[in-house]
């Protein structure tokens, strides 16, 4: 009963991962990050992404234009493009580490040892890129509310908004949070339990050659 929990608890904690790894992924390259609708010409829509700015017309055509430059762009961008980079890297290291830690894995079957050390490898990157993911796309979030509310700016100016991918962002970074969390615990119950220590028992009594214990001398047959 144990076996088929850990079972399912790692299948469905890497199933998590790999579905927020690849939303990660995805979150990190789509130009979805902030949305504007202008008012004055409501034919086109603007959406920013951490590598570019995209213009979708109503004829269905779309412009796409990179960041000039890395330094000029606002520091939530420069740091959400570095920490996203390191969820992605992590992840695939949480993939590749977490892999031949789960039951079924032919990998490293006679070590138990290694195979629970590497699926806690695993899930712990899985839990790090999880928090690289939330961290930036929060921050990004957090600034395009204070930027949407800020009273010095007249209302006549166009407002961004969120974007699609930054609720995809939340989603994959509580996939591999999850996930992570499920295959550490699954790891932690795979101890092996250590076996008895072995029992002293005694040798028995040394017999004669007759198969006898050896007669005891009585009192009487003692010569002085």
């Amino acid at each position: 009963m144990a076996g088929s929990w850990r079972a399912r608890a790692q299948a469905g904690g890497m199933l998590l991962a790999l579905l927020g790894w690849v939303s990660s992924c995805v979150t990190t390259f789509v130009p979805l990050w902030k949305s504007l609708n202008l008012d004055l010409n409501e034919l086109e829509v603007w959406t920013m992404g951490l590598w570019q700015v995209c213009i979708a017309r109503e004829e269905g055509a779309v412009e796409c234009r990179a960041h000039g430059s890395f330094l000029a762009l606002p520091p939530e961008l420069r740091v959400s493009r570095l920490l996203m980079c390191l969820s992605n890297g992590l992840g695939l290291l949480g993939c590749l580490l977490a892999a031949p830690g789960l039951e079924g894995w032919r990998a490293c079957e006679d070590k138990p040892g290694l195979k629970r050390r590497l699926l806690l490898a695993g899930g712990a990157a899985f839990g790090t890129a999880g928090m690289a993911t939330l961290a930036p796309v929060s921050w990004v979030a957090y600034n395009t509310v204070l930027d949407f509310w800020d009273d010095t700016v007249p209302d006549i100016v166009p407002r961004w908004e969120f974007g699609e991918a930054t609720f995809l962002g939340w989603f994959a970074g509580a996939f591999l949070a999850a996930g992570g969390l499920l295959l550490a615990c699954s790891a932690r119950s795979t101890r092996t339990a250590t076996p008895p220590a072995p029992t002293c028992r005694q040798p028995p009594a040394a017999q004669g050659p007759a198969g006898g214990h050896h007669p005891h001398p009585k009192n009487a047959d003692l010569v002085i």
